[in-house]
């Protein structure tokens, strides 16, 4: 356990981007042929999803329902991945193949530290697709990686009104509320990401160390 929670801030930010950034590229642009497929090729292989699950149709949001459910039900941290994984393929799907591409070419900057090409990248995606809950999440951590803390929030805000579970969002928005110093705020983000993904990595140590500093240790 770190003393009074104070992580280096690499290692803070570490854990955001595993939250927010950790995500199938390849789910990106699933929909679109014209893309370069060695393009899209993630570095490691990620876990498959769980033949058991059904398969997806046009009722999105009864299939999020359904994995939401079966995350917090997952008996352990191989199947609770599997879900995960699904989770984030169908928040990464886009219609639009410009937006699909130009996502993709935003992580390519920002992988390059190319910050100003990914931001203007992104602000193109959210201005052609204002309804794509990804690109306001990718432009968040954009943000909160140039220490724009203002715009973050705006953009997390953004995410969490289209999509109230998104657990990157969470994760991201207890970062800042620590980075800020507002402890309270943060342990509530984490609890609320964590009550929908009990198997984020990191969070519930956080949790802990921040429950002890908040609420004070149990006698």
């Amino acid at each position: 356990m770190i003393s009074r929670f104070r992580r280096p801030q690499h290692l803070r930010r570490a854990i955001l981007i595993a939250a927010i950034l950790a995500v199938p590229v390849a789910a990106l642009a699933q929909d679109d042929p014209k893309l370069d497929p060695k393009v899209l090729q993630p570095k490691k292989k990620l876990p498959e999803a769980s033949g058991k699950l059904p398969k997806l149709g046009a009722d999105r949001t009864r299939g999020l329902d359904f994995l939401f459910g079966a995350l917090k039900a997952a008996p352990d941290e191989a199947s609770a991945k599997h879900v995960e994984a699904r989770i984030w393929a169908i928040w990464l799907q886009t219609p639009s193949d410009t937006a699909a591409l130009l996502m993709v070419r935003a992580k390519a900057a920002m992988d390059a530290q190319q910050s100003d090409v990914a931001l203007k990248l992104l602000d193109a995606v959210v201005k052609l697709r204002p309804d794509y809950v990804e690109a306001w999440n990718r432009r968040a951590t954009l943000y909160y990686l140039q220490n724009d803390y203002a715009h973050s929030l705006a953009d997390i805000q953004q995410v969490l009104v289209r999509e109230p579970r998104h657990f990157g969002a969470l994760a991201g928005l207890g970062m800042i509320m620590r980075d800020l110093g507002d402890d309270k705020r943060a342990l509530d983000a984490f609890r609320k990401a964590l009550a929908i993904n009990p198997h984020l990595e990191k969070v519930p140590e956080l949790v802990k160390t921040l429950s002890e500093k908040v609420e004070g240790r149990d006698i």
